[in-house]
């Protein structure tokens, strides 16, 4: 259901079904659960840490985010653009600090989801509510549709990738290295400070924080805002998840044109999209090539929609959601 008091006393009563079904994903329930206890360690471990551990912590949210949004998501999962070797290398890096699973498995659920988005071949479906969208996906196991669907789709270019084969070769103990362990050891060399401390704040902390700006997209984002490029589309417009998430949160955009590289139809003037701007960057020296955008297939489909609104005809609505259902009822 939408994100509601209700939804909160709801968990237990899911749970409890999911125990029944014998459909909890034990070991993943249990790692998301120790991330969450590791990451308020880190909230009361903040006033141990020095000034500059703390401004560390806080970079490192854009440096993980870009490893997500402009590495595994807008280059490996959609292939919107192309990148060399250090490039790639780089974004491996960073992508491996936000620890969210291999560049592989990461890109291969994100293709499903956009092949089947909001169905139950969706691996994070959001028609089964904003909790099951943002994070109670992991604590149960994939439905057989999901399953189904991962083993049709083409990943060849994922294998083809040495440093995707690299990280997935390393996983899960290089990513657990970079998220936890790299974070404190800088802080450690170059300021003084205390391993622990380093470890559960620029670690810890941090790593859940950023877990959560990214299943914002995920749940949020497929919940809240507008829907002007797709209007029965879900998947919408919204400028919080985008600030959390570097730049995702354009999402009726990116669901009508995923393969555009800047997730969004403007740029860092109007629509806050770090990302894009890295890309852009990237690709003012030579490092990037062949960024895709959907400008051109939007003019259409505007100039159609315009000429449909002048002849009366009205814009589509879409399919009221199950929770939407019933309160009409």
């Amino acid at each position: 259901m939408d994100i509601s008091m209700q939804m909160i006393k709801d968990i237990p009563s899911l749970v409890k079904h999911h125990w029944k079904a014998g459909t909890i994903n034990w070991p993943m329930s249990i790692y998301i659960t120790l991330i969450h206890v590791i990451g308020f360690v880190g909230v009361a471990k903040v006033m141990q840490c020095k000034i500059e551990t703390l401004m560390w912590a806080f970079v490192l949210w854009p440096i993980s985010g870009f490893g997500i949004t402009v590495g595994v998501h807008r280059l490996w999962s959609h292939r919107s653009y192309s990148a060399s070797f250090p490039v790639r290398f780089l974004l491996m890096l960073c992508n491996s600090i936000a620890n969210q699973g291999s560049i592989y498995h990461w890109a291969r659920d994100h293709r499903v989801h956009h092949k089947y988005s909001e169905t139950d071949a969706d691996p994070h479906n959001a028609m089964r509510g904003f909790f099951f969208a943002h994070m109670g996906w992991l604590y149960v196991k994939k439905h057989p549709e999901v399953v189904r669907a991962g083993k049709e789709l083409d990943y060849s270019d994922l294998h083809e990738d040495p440093v995707v084969m690299f990280q997935k070769k390393l996983d899960p103990w290089f990513a657990l290295y970079m998220c936890f362990v790299f974070p404190a050891q800088i802080a450690v060399k170059y300021w003084g400070e205390s391993f622990w401390p380093a470890f559960f704040v620029a670690g810890g902390l941090r790593y859940m924080a950023v877990l959560h700006f990214t299943w914002l997209v995920n749940s949020a984002a497929h919940l809240f805002g507008d829907h002007p490029y797709d209007v029965v589309s879900y998947p919408s417009e919204n400028p919080y998840v985008s600030f959390f998430a570097v730049g995702e949160g354009w999402h009726n955009w990116h669901h009508k044109y995923p393969f555009d590289y800047a997730a969004s139809e403007f740029g860092i003037s109007s629509q806050f999209n770090p990302s894009k701007l890295v890309i852009d960057m990237f690709a003012a020296v030579g490092l990037v090539w062949g960024r895709k955008r959907g400008t051109a297939a939007w003019d259409m489909g505007r100039a159609r929609r315009d000429r449909d609104r002048e002849a009366g005809v009205p814009l589509p609505k879409p399919a009221p959601r199950p929770w939407e259902v019933n309160k009409q009822d």
